[in-house]
């Protein structure tokens, strides 16, 4: 194998479902945009990294040295990654790495898991080092968790390793089965449209925290391991303090909506999921609490200009709707969408045609 190449990890939508932090099911797909990694070797035993993105010089460090919290910033997810595989003994030797992108960051799409997988391939295929795909995920994860202090689940690394085109990825976030599923809406005559408010967050935000504890406290109160264990015990809900009930009761319906969805996707009714986006979205907003203003102003546009049904995606507090959308309706539903922004005098939203495209995969 060349000791050069460049290497894309996409970003993801959730289609439906989570946090994956309590171990439900989830729905991603992959996107056909992501983070791009150009990787060489290089022998003194340190990594440096260059973003084209910031336009800063490069930031070197030793590999020996790396710790959690000694490297910030854009950097810190591609130097967690390091850590992680030189803590797991994949990491032979150094690099050079200069990232690219053309995902927008901080919009909900998992820019942070893309550029984590792009140079976690970067890294061991350079170095002829085989780490089976999920257990790449899990050191990824174990970079954004324990390295930079983010405490998101393993959707997102999963999905940018696994995903394959035209199918989204039925994945159980506590077991770690994986499995696709067909979603072909093109074939049914519809679209799926990524708006992007431009509304920006970061999952450190103390919010994210927040609903995680809120769930983590609503589980040990139930004596459960996670919320997962929930499902389908309604009862179980009246035991707790009406602050924690809300955000239960999101986690268990979502976990219902995602096996509902997966059930009409195989049954080539990808039309028939539109309402339980639109339910996801209103349970996102009022049960768990993470929409915001401009992300409930964008569904309701896009579904009175005719979309089937849209929710918000990613952690909340800023980034994208995913809106299911008739083919034909696509131009109708922009219009309304700008309109509505336009009234409230925000910042014009931006549009992607979000096909589910394939995963992580070296492109030269």
């Amino acid at each position: 194998m060349s000791r050069t190449g460049v290497w894309f990890a996409p970003g993801r939508v959730n289609l439906m479902g989570g946090p994956d932090y309590n171990e439900v099911f989830v729905l991603p797909f992959a996107l056909p945009a992501g983070v791009y990694a150009a990787a060489s070797r290089r022998r003194d035993g340190q990594i440096t990294m260059t973003s084209r993105q910031t336009g800063t010089v490069p930031v070197v460090l030793p590999i020996a040295a790396l710790q959690p919290g000694s490297a910030g910033g854009w950097a810190a997810p591609a130097a967690g990654v390091a850590w992680a595989l030189r803590e797991a003994g994949y990491l032979a030797g150094g690099a050079d790495i200069t990232v690219d992108a053309d995902l927008p960051m901080g919009a909900g799409l998992s820019s942070s898991a893309a550029l984590e997988c792009s140079v976690a391939l970067a890294l061991t295929e350079l170095y002829d080092v085989a780490v089976p795909r999920p257990e790449l995920a899990a050191l990824a994860r174990r970079a954004e968790n324990d390295f930079t202090g983010v405490p998101t689940g393993i959707m997102d690394q999963l999905a940018a390793l696994l995903c394959r085109a035209g199918h989204a990825l039925l994945l159980d976030c506590r077991s770690g089965e994986e499995t696709a599923i067909p979603l072909d809406p093109a074939g049914a005559g519809l679209a799926l449209v990524l708006i992007d408010t431009r509304v920006r967050r970061t999952l450190a935000d103390s919010r994210y925290a927040a609903r995680r504890r809120a769930c983590q406290d609503a589980a040990a109160l139930l004596g459960m391991r996670s919320l997962r264990d929930g499902v389908g015990d309604a009862a179980a809900l009246d035991r707790l303090p009406e602050p924690l009930r809300r955000p239960a009761r999101h986690v268990i319906a979502e976990n219902e909506r995602v096996l509902a969805a997966a059930g009409l996707l195989r049954g080539g009714d990808p039309a028939g999921m539109g309402p339980l986006l639109t339910d996801s979205h209103a349970s996102l907003r009022a049960e768990f609490g993470v929409s915001w203003p401009q992300a409930d102003a964008a569904v309701a546009a896009a579904i009175g200009a005719g979309a089937v049904g849209a929710r918000m995606t990613g952690g909340g507090f800023g980034g994208c709707v995913i809106a299911l959308v008739p083919a034909d309706r696509r131009g109708h539903v922009r219009r309304a969408v700008d309109e509505r922004f336009a009234q409230q005098r925000w910042p014009s939203p931006r549009y992607m045609n979000a096909a589910p495209s394939g995963a992580a995969r070296r492109i030269r």
